[in-house]
């Protein structure tokens, strides 16, 4: 098979850039197989598969945002579009601002997601950020952990209309106020504790929080607010006042009432309620001493902790 043959056969089989592109020097690459196939230089006879080989390389080659590739429709957050990406390291999740206005909160989330030191598992790791240039249109984006095998509350709420068994909102609410005593530790308030942005893994029983787009970072008001959540916030988040520690344990609380629905015991449904009093400085401030509250009204309600198998159907 000559050079031609090889490098035509190379392009036609891969499914996508990064099957041809991955490596340190993919400009590189890429301009040596696009010199390969020009039409203008193909062998007498074959400047119809080559014509066809450079239009199939060129559009691999656009289908890539730096040294990622994507892989396949993206999925349309509340301010950013999230694409499967791979790369030479493995497959992330690339987050792009849909409008540049919003480059700050992506920058908000990159600056989030460097500052906790302790319970890592808690936090998608940030590989690094990028800027996409669309047209001269700037916008930031972010390439994070994929948590593959986790599922969002929001889907869970969906497979359980009923509500879940308060035994197992318990796990969920425990690791859930780790994290958040993990972030305000490191001066980070997350600012938007809601179904779509807490990711639990089923059958470990891991939970990984999501979206930093909204953080307060030392102090200052949360910057946005999900519209279709706005009955969720805490008052001072509509207002614009500070937040703090208090507006992360307000949300949390509600989500996980919401998660439980009729099936929540009226102790929970207490002391959820005194995390979610109208003046901020009338709630609790820290996250691990509300841990502790917490298990103490677990142990009086099911006794020990015991391991129980979740899942969450299709």
């Amino acid at each position: 098979m000559s050079c031609f043959d090889d490098v035509v056969h190379r392009i036609f089989a891969a499914d996508t850039a990064a099957d041809l592109f991955d490596g340190d020097e993919p400009d590189r690459a890429f301009r040596r197989l696009r010199r390969a196939v020009h039409p203008d230089a193909a062998p007498t006879g074959s400047e119809g598969i080559a014509t066809s080989a450079f239009t199939r390389l060129t559009e691999l080659w656009e289908h890539r945002v730096g040294p990622y590739t994507l892989l396949g429709e993206p999925v349309s957050g509340d301010l950013a579009d999230l694409y499967r990406v791979r790369s030479a390291k493995g497959t992330a999740l690339l987050k792009v601002a849909r409008e540049a206005a919003d480059n700050d909160l992506l920058a908000t989330e990159a600056e989030a997601l460097r500052r906790p030191k302790r319970r890592r598992p808690y936090f998608p790791r940030l590989f690094e950020t990028l800027v996409v240039d669309d047209g001269g249109d700037r916008r930031a984006a972010n390439v994070i952990e994929l948590c593959d095998g986790f599922v969002s509350l929001a889907e869970v709420e969906h497979a359980y209309p009923d509500g879940l068994d308060p035994r197992d909102a318990a796990w969920m609410w425990r690791r859930l106020l780790v994290a958040l005593g993990a972030a305000h530790r490191a001066g980070v308030v997350h600012g938007a504790v809601l179904p779509e942005h807490v990711l639990i893994h089923p059958g470990e029983h891991g939970l990984v929080l999501v979206d930093w787009c909204y953080a307060v970072i030392g102090s200052g008001s949360v910057p946005a607010l999900v519209a279709r959540y706005r009955d969720a916030y805490p008052p001072e988040v509509p207002a614009r006042e500070a937040a703090g520690p208090a507006t992360d344990l307000y949300l949390s609380a509600g989500l996980m009432l919401r998660l439980m629905g009729s099936r929540v015991h009226p102790a929970l449904r207490r002391f959820a309620e005194g995390c979610r009093l109208a003046r901020p400085r009338m709630r609790p401030q820290d996250a691990w001493r509300l841990l502790a509250e917490l298990d103490d009204v677990l142990q009086r309600l099911y006794g020990p902790r015991r391991f129980r198998e979740f899942s969450v159907p299709a």
